[in-house]
């Protein structure tokens, strides 16, 4: 049973790996830093890890689906994050996708 148990728990881990880029693009419309995105993620019930997110935000960036900023008025510096127009483009390709296998998917399930 405690090895079912681990099974699926990887291959759910898996399957929110491969959802959250699509997440984080969705949820980068207006400028967020990364603590405050995750607890946006968090409140819709995808738990995503520092370890996972901050590393994943600079990739975005690099590939020009993100653009961000520091911002200094606060307490501390922090880096704000938004989507870019091509983060806007690829995002609108992503939904496409993601609505054909959701649509895929829900014809295998039931």
């Amino acid at each position: 049973m405690a090895e079912t148990t681990e099974q699926v728990e990887k291959v759910i881990g898996e399957l929110r790996r491969g959802i959250i880029v699509l997440a984080v693009l969705s949820r980068l419309s207006e400028p967020q830093y990364g603590y405050s995105l995750m607890q946006v993620l968090s409140q819709t019930g995808l738990d995503v890890e520092e370890g996972t997110l901050y590393p994943l935000l600079r990739r975005l960036e690099k590939r020009g689906l993100l653009e961000s900023e520091w911002q200094v008025g606060e307490s501390r510096p922090r880096r704000y994050y938004v989507i870019s127009p091509l983060g806007k483009a690829v995002l609108a390709e992503l939904v496409d996708e993601w609505d054909t296998i959701v649509s895929t998917m829900d014809g295998l399930l039931h």
